[in-house]
């Protein structure tokens, strides 16, 4: 097979049965179901998690002329988004049956959606990244107004579309100033011209822009405004997956840039970060205190968690980047399955929507309730779930690199979360009075979950309670994953250019290369 075949086979299966559905969709009928297109892109989803899992056989595969480059970093994403993928499709096939007849469309917006999110994990070069960046964003902004027959659906995708583009435009700027600065637009080429770069505080002012770019992906404060106002108006499923999936793919990117392409700026860019990362943490939880309406409460919360995942880029790097990328595993699963929980409550027209509607919900779907306490406990941190690991391995590794006050912020900020998720949690298993019965819970019809239902939310609690429970396997392939996107003479020579890869990270690193050949000799 050929490397650049090899080295985009997920995108591929992707964007084959993307076009496969696409073709389909117009062949049924005007009022048939579309599950059989949902159960389709399924199966694409799991062919891809399985390419995903037959390159890490190769150890590292370079292609398209240095611009992609798949290893043990880029694969534990691809795992990420397929897991995230898979678990939105089970939990919405029943979700627009009866209600838009354009379902079709939204399951081969989601897989070209992981197309571009898989695609930014494994680009080494900024143009690259930038156009998987696109990919998922123009997936994302159409799939924010799918519903298009409520004016919020249409007010979520318009302010989505604007303020990314504006981003975007950051984002550019910040690929402009790193040619500028150093020559060229790919990361390990960018890292050797940092060295020589007459012009540093160019390159600093790039590095910073392109997380402003980033920033908005990821929901980091302060570049969050549009997060509350698009997560209330865009479909629940919709929520899980752009809540979960692009961020693992942006901060995916970020983690390149800083701790392979900036490395040596580190000095700089960590304390840029740990300021994002203290008000992220602290306007999120304190601006979920004061939400009634759960999706925009778990849109707050999210801000919160993109603060404690950036704790972990001011850790030293190893150990930074297996924490972020453990920790983005855990919320990707408690998340999407939260989202997912709450999409099998509220239905289509979301009838539950603030805290009052579900008073008393355990006592109709007990289950259900059941299952979103579980995901509630664990994005509190609570132990034997994956969010506690999580957070404790972000924690001690900034504690390890001595920001033991970002930590300290850090747990303040945890202990305040507690409040709204319990909350929450109270407010489901409290017995409502004649007083207090909401009349959207008392009217609410009776929903069969389906069995893709029950799949994806198994999945979903499986995930977040293995990751609690065995965190060990996942855990190695995150330290595996931050082995492979370090720069070192080992890394290299596990790729299929062996030897022009090693000449090439020597000339790049040439005290780095003396230092190691010295103590071979010796």
């Amino acid at each position: 097979m050929s490397p650049n075949v090899l080295a985009l086979l997920p995108e591929i299966i992707l964007t084959a049965v993307g076009v496969l559905v696409m073709v389909a969709e117009p062949c049924l009928a005007l009022g048939a179901s579309r599950k059989p297109l949902g159960w389709l892109a399924i199966l694409g989803t799991l062919a891809a998690g399985g390419a995903s899992w037959y390159q890490l056989s190769f150890g590292r595969i370079t292609a398209f002329s240095g611009t992609i480059q798949v290893d043990a970093f880029s694969v534990f994403f691809h795992f990420v988004i397929a897991g995230v993928v898979l678990v939105t499709l089970l939990g919405s096939l029943d979700y627009f049956e009866g209600n838009a007849t354009h379902a079709g469309e939204y399951f081969a917006l989601s897989l070209f959606g992981a197309v571009g999110m898989m695609l930014m994990t494994c680009s080494v070069e900024l143009l690259m990244v930038f156009v998987g960046l696109e990919i998922s964003s123009i997936s994302t902004y159409i799939m924010a107004g799918f519903r298009k027959g409520q004016a919020t659906g249409s007010e979520s995708s318009i302010k989505y579309f604007l303020l990314g583009s504006f981003a975007t435009a950051f984002f550019l700027y910040g690929i402009a100033l790193s040619y500028g600065a150093t020559g060229s637009t790919t990361i390990s080429a960018i890292a050797a011209g940092l060295g020589t770069s007459a012009t540093p505080t160019m390159a600093f002012l790039a590095l910073a822009m392109i997380i402003i770019g980033i920033g908005f992906k990821v929901s980091a404060a302060p570049f969050h405004v549009w997060t509350p106002d698009v997560y209330q108006g865009a479909p629940a499923p919709v929520v899980g997956l752009m809540s979960t999936a692009p961020k693992a793919a942006a901060f995916a990117v970020l983690l390149r840039i800083t701790f392979s392409g900036y490395a040596s700026m580190e000095h700089r860019w960590a304390i840029l970060l740990w300021i994002l990362a203290a008000l992220s943490m602290t306007i999120g939880n304190l601006g979920a205190l004061v939400q009634r309406d759960v999706k925009r409460m778990l849109a707050y919360s999210s801000i919160a968690h993109a603060g404690y995942l950036l704790v972990a880029f001011t850790a030293f790097p190893r150990e930074g980047i297996a924490a972020a990328a453990f920790y983005t595993a855990t919320y990707a699963a408690m998340n999407v399955g939260a989202f997912a929980v709450v999409t099998q409550i509220s239905g289509y027209n979301e009838s539950l929507r603030s805290l009052d509607d579900y008073t008393g919900l355990a006592l109709k779907r007990p289950v259900l309730s059941a299952t979103l306490a579980f995901f509630l406990l664990s994005l509190i941190g609570i132990p034997f779930t994956g969010g506690f690991f999580g957070k404790f391995y972000v924690f001690t590794s900034a504690m390890h690199a001595g920001h033991v006050w970002l930590a300290v912020i850090g747990l303040l900020n945890s202990g305040v979360a507690c409040f709204y998720y319990l909350r929450l949690l109270a407010a489901i298993y409290t017995h409502p009075t004649k007083a207090t019965v909401s009349p959207a819970l008392d009217n609410l019809p009776y929903r069969h979950v389906s069995f893709s239902a029950e799949a994806g939310l198994t999945l979903a609690v499986a995930a977040t309670l293995i990751l609690g429970v065995f965190p060990g396997p996942i855990l190695a392939l995150a330290q595996r994953a931050g082995i492979a996107t370090l720069p070192s003479l080992d890394a290299p020579a596990a790729s299929h250019t062996r030897e022009s890869d090693a000449t090439l990270w020597c000339t790049q690193h040439p005290d780095e290369c003396n230092a190691k050949v010295d103590a071979t000799a010796h």
